[in-house]
């Protein structure tokens, strides 16, 4: 049975694009032209109430069940759920992906998109103190993240979801103005995560 991806082409539609294929599930992608305002059709609300791409349909769900699920980590720790894969099996381990998902959820994605936003604002006044004040987080973030690449391969210890949810905003650190280079852990980190083939292949699956 195939899980249907109902996506587009940004940093949260690949987290979940990489995670199914390197969980080597089966899926399809529904493309929601989010420029289009495709988010908003009743169709999609039903099971996406926050207008917001990706959510999954899965036909298998729990107890052979269909299932619904919105928001990008909450479908990470479903999928993870699901397969077993990349997901620890202990408590204290689990503990640790959920403390570096959230901190992509919460912070690592709010802050650089607001960078993207505030680069396309044309009042020179208002793009400067929202540019300057965003661009100061998100390199507090990377620094963040390079002081604990320091510590250890991948976010958790072990590749896990967190390291997916993590990459697809830092698959677009050109266009929030971030060089890799002064942030050699996380450059190492992203290097590792793109040499292998079903993240690969999670990139560049058309998601639009």
């Amino acid at each position: 049975m195939s899980i249907e991806l109902w996506t587009w082409n940004t940093p949260n539609g690949r987290k979940i694009s990489v995670a199914l294929e390197e969980m080597g599930l089966p899926y399809t992608v529904h493309p929601v032209n989010i420029s289009k305002g495709e988010q908003f059709n009743p169709d999609f609300l039903a099971f996406s109430p926050n207008n917001r791409i990706p959510a999954i349909k899965d036909s298998g769900g729990p107890d052979g069940q269909p299932v619904t699920v919105f928001e990008s980590g909450a479908i990470l720790i479903y999928l993870g759920w699901k397969t077993g894969k990349f997901w620890p099996a202990t408590q204290r381990d689990q503990l640790t992906v959920l403390e570096w998902l959230m901190w992509q959820m919460a912070g690592f994605g709010p802050m650089p998109g607001q960078v993207h936003h505030f680069l396309g604002v044309e009042n020179e006044a208002d793009r400067r103190y929202g540019l300057e004040r965003y661009t100061k987080e998100t390199r507090r973030l990377y620094g963040v993240a390079d002081r604990r690449l320091a510590q250890t391969e991948f976010f958790a210890g072990e590749i896990s979801i967190a390291d997916f949810a993590i990459l697809g905003w830092a698959w677009r650190h050109e266009r929030h103005q971030v060089d890799l280079a002064d942030f050699p852990n996380v450059k190492r980190w992203y290097e590792t995560m793109l040499a292998r083939p079903a993240t690969q292949r999670g990139l560049e699956v058309a998601l639009s």
